[in-house]
Protein backbone atom coordinates (compact mmCIF):
# COMPACT_ATOMS: atom_id res chain seq x y z
CA UNK A 1 0.00 0.00 0.00
CA UNK A 2 1.50 3.39 -0.93
CA UNK A 3 2.03 6.20 1.80
CA UNK A 4 -0.82 8.11 0.21
CA UNK A 5 -3.38 4.94 0.80
CA UNK A 6 -2.16 4.20 3.77
CA UNK A 7 -2.56 8.07 5.22
CA UNK A 8 -6.11 8.17 3.68
CA UNK A 9 -6.76 4.86 5.19
CA UNK A 10 -6.28 7.13 8.99
CA UNK A 11 -8.90 8.98 10.94
CA UNK A 12 -11.93 9.09 12.59
CA UNK A 13 -14.11 5.50 12.25
CA UNK A 14 -17.98 6.15 12.15
CA UNK A 15 -18.90 9.61 11.81
CA UNK A 16 -18.14 12.80 14.61
CA UNK A 17 -21.28 12.93 16.18
CA UNK A 18 -20.24 9.23 16.91
CA UNK A 19 -17.25 9.61 17.89
CA UNK A 20 -18.24 12.19 20.37
CA UNK A 21 -20.43 9.84 22.49
CA UNK A 22 -18.18 7.45 22.60
CA UNK A 23 -15.42 9.91 24.38
CA UNK A 24 -18.11 11.46 26.56
CA UNK A 25 -19.20 7.12 27.55
CA UNK A 26 -15.01 6.91 27.55
CA UNK A 27 -14.60 9.69 29.93
CA UNK A 28 -17.51 8.66 32.14
CA UNK A 29 -16.13 5.03 32.55
CA UNK A 30 -13.07 6.48 33.17
CA UNK A 31 -14.82 8.43 36.23
CA UNK A 32 -14.28 11.89 35.13
CA UNK A 33 -17.69 12.79 36.14
CA UNK A 34 -15.43 12.30 39.70
CA UNK A 35 -12.15 12.98 38.91
CA UNK A 36 -9.49 14.40 36.43
CA UNK A 37 -8.66 12.51 33.64
CA UNK A 38 -5.43 12.73 31.63
CA UNK A 39 -6.00 12.81 27.90
CA UNK A 40 -3.58 10.39 27.64
CA UNK A 41 -5.93 8.10 29.34
CA UNK A 42 -9.10 8.92 28.09
CA UNK A 43 -7.90 8.86 24.47
CA UNK A 44 -5.04 6.90 23.75
CA UNK A 45 -5.99 3.89 26.18
CA UNK A 46 -9.55 4.07 26.06
CA UNK A 47 -11.68 6.03 23.26
CA UNK A 48 -8.86 5.67 19.95
CA UNK A 49 -9.73 2.51 17.43
CA UNK A 50 -7.78 0.99 15.10
CA UNK A 51 -6.13 3.37 12.82
CA UNK A 52 -7.60 5.88 14.24
CA UNK A 53 -5.13 9.03 15.63
CA UNK A 54 -4.45 11.10 18.82
CA UNK A 55 -4.78 13.82 16.75
CA UNK A 56 -8.05 13.09 15.12
CA UNK A 57 -10.01 13.95 18.70
CA UNK A 58 -8.31 17.39 19.03
CA UNK A 59 -11.07 19.33 17.22
CA UNK A 60 -13.95 17.10 19.10
CA UNK A 61 -11.84 17.86 22.77
CA UNK A 62 -11.80 22.03 21.37
CA UNK A 63 -15.67 21.49 20.79
CA UNK A 64 -16.64 19.83 23.46
CA UNK A 65 -14.52 22.17 26.25
CA UNK A 66 -16.39 25.03 23.85
CA UNK A 67 -19.87 23.72 24.31
CA UNK A 68 -19.03 23.31 28.18
CA UNK A 69 -19.16 19.58 27.99
CA UNK A 70 -15.76 19.20 29.47
CA UNK A 71 -13.20 20.85 31.03
CA UNK A 72 -9.71 20.67 30.02
CA UNK A 73 -6.76 21.90 32.86
CA UNK A 74 -3.12 21.52 32.27
CA UNK A 75 -1.13 20.65 35.03
CA UNK A 76 2.84 20.32 34.66
CA UNK A 77 1.97 20.24 30.16
CA UNK A 78 -0.48 17.54 30.85
CA UNK A 79 -4.06 18.24 29.90
CA UNK A 80 -6.19 16.68 32.64
CA UNK A 81 -10.05 16.13 31.57
CA UNK A 82 -13.46 16.38 33.33
CA UNK A 83 -17.01 15.83 32.78
CA UNK A 84 -19.60 18.22 33.51
CA UNK A 85 -23.02 18.45 33.97
CA UNK A 86 -23.71 19.69 30.36
CA UNK A 87 -21.15 16.55 29.14
CA UNK A 88 -23.42 14.29 31.23
CA UNK A 89 -26.95 15.73 29.25
CA UNK A 90 -25.05 15.34 25.58
CA UNK A 91 -24.03 11.62 26.56
CA UNK A 92 -27.64 10.59 27.61
CA UNK A 93 -28.87 12.28 24.17
CA UNK A 94 -26.15 10.67 22.37
CA UNK A 95 -26.86 7.16 23.65
CA UNK A 96 -30.75 7.44 23.44
CA UNK A 97 -29.92 9.06 19.34
CA UNK A 98 -31.00 6.22 16.93
CA UNK A 99 -27.62 7.34 15.07
CA UNK A 100 -25.55 5.64 17.74
CA UNK A 101 -24.42 2.11 17.30
CA UNK A 102 -21.42 -0.17 17.31
CA UNK A 103 -21.63 -1.95 14.43
CA UNK A 104 -19.36 -2.61 10.65
CA UNK A 105 -16.19 -2.40 9.70
CA UNK A 106 -16.21 0.86 10.98
CA UNK A 107 -17.20 0.85 14.72
CA UNK A 108 -16.85 -3.21 15.27
CA UNK A 109 -18.38 -3.54 18.98
CA UNK A 110 -15.22 -3.63 21.75
CA UNK A 111 -16.53 -5.31 25.32
CA UNK A 112 -15.53 -1.99 27.48
CA UNK A 113 -17.67 0.35 25.29
CA UNK A 114 -20.57 -2.63 25.21
CA UNK A 115 -19.89 -2.87 29.01
CA UNK A 116 -20.16 1.05 29.73
CA UNK A 117 -23.28 1.36 28.17
CA UNK A 118 -24.69 -1.65 30.56
CA UNK A 119 -23.37 0.01 33.41
CA UNK A 120 -24.94 3.41 32.22
CA UNK A 121 -28.41 1.79 31.94
CA UNK A 122 -28.06 0.05 34.90
CA UNK A 123 -26.91 3.69 36.61
CA UNK A 124 -29.29 5.67 34.78
CA UNK A 125 -31.37 6.63 37.59
CA UNK A 126 -28.04 8.49 39.07
CA UNK A 127 -24.95 9.14 36.49
CA UNK A 128 -21.62 9.88 37.12
CA UNK A 129 -21.34 12.93 39.83
CA UNK A 130 -24.58 11.70 41.37
CA UNK A 131 -26.50 14.29 39.57
CA UNK A 132 -30.48 13.08 39.31
CA UNK A 133 -31.16 12.03 35.57
CA UNK A 134 -34.33 10.53 34.74
CA UNK A 135 -35.08 8.17 31.92
CA UNK A 136 -37.26 10.48 30.42
CA UNK A 137 -35.20 13.79 31.20
CA UNK A 138 -33.19 11.92 29.21
CA UNK A 139 -35.04 11.06 26.22
CA UNK A 140 -35.91 14.71 26.04
CA UNK A 141 -32.34 15.96 25.43
CA UNK A 142 -31.53 17.16 22.11
CA UNK A 143 -28.25 15.51 20.82
CA UNK A 144 -25.24 18.36 19.79
CA UNK A 145 -25.38 19.16 15.74
CA UNK A 146 -22.61 17.36 14.61
CA UNK A 147 -21.70 18.35 11.08
CA UNK A 148 -23.19 20.68 8.04
CA UNK A 149 -25.62 18.32 6.77
CA UNK A 150 -27.29 17.63 10.21
CA UNK A 151 -27.47 21.30 10.57
CA UNK A 152 -29.09 21.59 7.14
CA UNK A 153 -31.97 19.84 7.86
CA UNK A 154 -32.31 21.21 11.34
CA UNK A 155 -32.38 24.62 10.13
CA UNK A 156 -35.28 23.86 7.49
CA UNK A 157 -37.17 22.13 10.00
CA UNK A 158 -37.20 25.30 12.06
CA UNK A 159 -37.41 27.74 9.48
CA UNK A 160 -40.99 25.96 8.11
CA UNK A 161 -42.13 25.81 12.21
CA UNK A 162 -41.66 29.54 12.45
CA UNK A 163 -42.76 30.31 9.56
CA UNK A 164 -45.76 29.14 10.02
CA UNK A 165 -46.71 30.01 13.73
CA UNK A 166 -45.78 32.96 13.41
CA UNK A 167 -46.31 34.17 9.60
CA UNK A 168 -43.22 35.81 8.62
CA UNK A 169 -43.92 35.58 5.24
CA UNK A 170 -40.88 33.34 4.38
CA UNK A 171 -38.56 36.52 6.19
CA UNK A 172 -37.77 34.16 9.10
CA UNK A 173 -35.42 36.39 11.29
CA UNK A 174 -32.23 34.93 11.88
CA UNK A 175 -31.75 35.61 15.55
CA UNK A 176 -35.16 33.45 15.61
CA UNK A 177 -33.35 30.32 14.36
CA UNK A 178 -30.30 31.05 16.28
CA UNK A 179 -31.99 30.82 19.90
CA UNK A 180 -33.97 27.42 18.83
CA UNK A 181 -31.15 25.80 18.44
CA UNK A 182 -28.35 27.54 20.37
CA UNK A 183 -28.12 25.11 22.91
CA UNK A 184 -27.12 22.44 20.12
CA UNK A 185 -23.66 23.99 18.81
CA UNK A 186 -21.89 26.93 19.32
CA UNK A 187 -22.00 30.65 17.69
CA UNK A 188 -19.14 29.83 15.16
CA UNK A 189 -20.86 26.30 13.62
CA UNK A 190 -23.78 28.34 13.57
CA UNK A 191 -22.17 31.45 11.81
CA UNK A 192 -20.03 29.39 9.33
CA UNK A 193 -22.91 26.89 8.20
CA UNK A 194 -25.53 29.09 8.12
CA UNK A 195 -23.64 30.90 5.42
CA UNK A 196 -22.94 28.00 3.58
CA UNK A 197 -26.57 27.22 3.40
CA UNK A 198 -26.31 30.88 1.97
CA UNK A 199 -23.07 29.87 -0.74
CA UNK A 200 -25.05 26.43 -1.41
CA UNK A 201 -28.23 28.54 -2.65
CA UNK A 202 -30.63 26.89 -0.14
CA UNK A 203 -30.93 31.06 1.79
CA UNK A 204 -30.65 34.15 0.84
CA UNK A 205 -29.69 36.52 4.01
CA UNK A 206 -31.43 39.56 3.69
CA UNK A 207 -30.59 42.97 5.87
CA UNK A 208 -33.97 44.52 5.51
CA UNK A 209 -35.61 46.29 8.52
CA UNK A 210 -36.21 45.25 12.00
CA UNK A 211 -38.64 47.67 13.62
CA UNK A 212 -38.42 46.22 17.41
CA UNK A 213 -34.18 45.63 16.93
CA UNK A 214 -32.19 44.79 20.30
CA UNK A 215 -28.95 45.08 20.95
CA UNK A 216 -28.91 40.88 21.68
CA UNK A 217 -31.18 40.63 18.74
CA UNK A 218 -27.98 42.36 16.37
CA UNK A 219 -25.71 40.17 18.43
CA UNK A 220 -27.98 37.37 17.46
CA UNK A 221 -28.01 38.24 13.59
CA UNK A 222 -25.01 37.52 11.45
CA UNK A 223 -22.61 39.27 9.72
CA UNK A 224 -21.65 39.00 5.92
CA UNK A 225 -18.14 39.01 5.69
CA UNK A 226 -17.73 42.34 3.85
CA UNK A 227 -21.65 43.09 3.68
CA UNK A 228 -23.17 43.74 6.92
CA UNK A 229 -25.73 43.01 8.76
CA UNK A 230 -28.18 40.24 7.95
CA UNK A 231 -31.58 39.81 9.81
CA UNK A 232 -33.52 37.64 8.29
CA UNK A 233 -33.08 34.16 6.16
CA UNK A 234 -35.36 33.34 2.81
CA UNK A 235 -35.84 30.30 1.89
CA UNK A 236 -34.87 29.54 -1.77
CA UNK A 237 -35.89 27.19 -4.13
CA UNK A 238 -33.11 23.89 -4.54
Amino acid sequence: MSTEAKAQDKGLRGTEAQAITRLLLGLWDLGGAEREVTKTELITDRVKLNKERVKDYQDILEKLQEKGAITIEVKKRKPYISLTETGLQMLAAGLNSSDFKFDGEELKPRDKDINAVLRWLRESGTVGNGTSLSVNTANNLKAAIASYEEFKQVVLDVYDKLNQEHNFNNLVPIYRIRKEISDRLTRSEFNEWLLEMQANDIFQLMAGEMSDITPDKREDSITIPGGGLRYYAKLLDY
